[in-house]
């Protein structure tokens, strides 16, 4: 007798994908764990994705999609790429994990491409060398994903350590400080106690590597074209 396919659509599988990497994390993340919030059977799942790295595809695939829906910028390619810059930070803080997801998945899906292309649009107007235009939108998405990624790994380890040692993660750090010396830790310590590491994962803290980013580039077109 031939199997049927399971009653369940493929959109309320991604919702509740995005529900569990919510709730647990991308660690946590399993098939199994996915079946059971869906109320099916684990190999029911695999009527709609061949893998987990299959659905992580399509997740990644979604958030590409929001991304090019919400970006939108006319300019020259320093206002466009700051757009996207931001338009990507933006979505990627809404959905759990996508930031690991996007670093883990390959550009094998239409919306994906559709985003990588969009990219490459905005640098197509300078004078930069085609290998160079791959690689400013390559470093200006890697220091996107890894400006979220910390922010977001941050929060999680200062609740791990609440969790675990009941102690303010700035007190235990000042103790630790206390304990070294000004050879070894004073610019850190100075920096510290004066709270510039509260900028870390800030609008301003973001703008500015954005900024330097940019001024990078600028500053080899200059170069190319004298």
């Amino acid at each position: 007798m031939k199997k049927q396919q399971p009653q369940i659509s493929e959109d309320k599988i991604l919702e509740t994908s995005w529900e569990l990497l919510e709730e647990g994390g991308i660690e946590k993340f399993s098939m199994r764990r996915l079946a059971t919030s869906l109320g099916i059977q684990a190999p029911s799942l695999y009527w709609y994705f061949k893998s987990k790295q299959n659905l992580y595809q399509r997740l990644a695939n979604q958030v590409s999609k929001v991304i090019l829906e919400e970006f939108h910028s006319d300019g020259d390619w320093k206002e466009q790429l700051t757009g996207l810059a931001k338009t990507v930070r933006s979505v990627l803080s809404r959905y759990p994990c996508s930031t690991q997801l996007m670093m883990m998945t390959l550009p094998h899906e239409p919306d994906i491409i559709r985003f990588t292309n969009r990219m490459l649009l905005c640098v197509e107007s300078t004078s930069l060398k085609q290998e160079q235009k791959m690689q400013v939108v390559t470093t200006l998405v890697n220091y996107v994903f890894y400006f979220v990624l910390d922010d977001y790994q941050h929060e999680r380890n200062v609740s791990a350590i609440l969790k675990d040692q009941d102690v303010l993660p700035g007190d235990e750090m000042i103790r630790l400080l206390d304990s070294m010396s000004e050879k070894d830790a004073g610019l850190f310590r100075s920096m510290f106690t004066n709270g510039l590491f509260e900028l870390m994962g800030t609008d301003s803290a973001f703008d500015f590597g954005l900024e330097l980013i940019l001024y990078g580039v600028e500053r080899v077109i200059q170069e190319q074209e004298k």
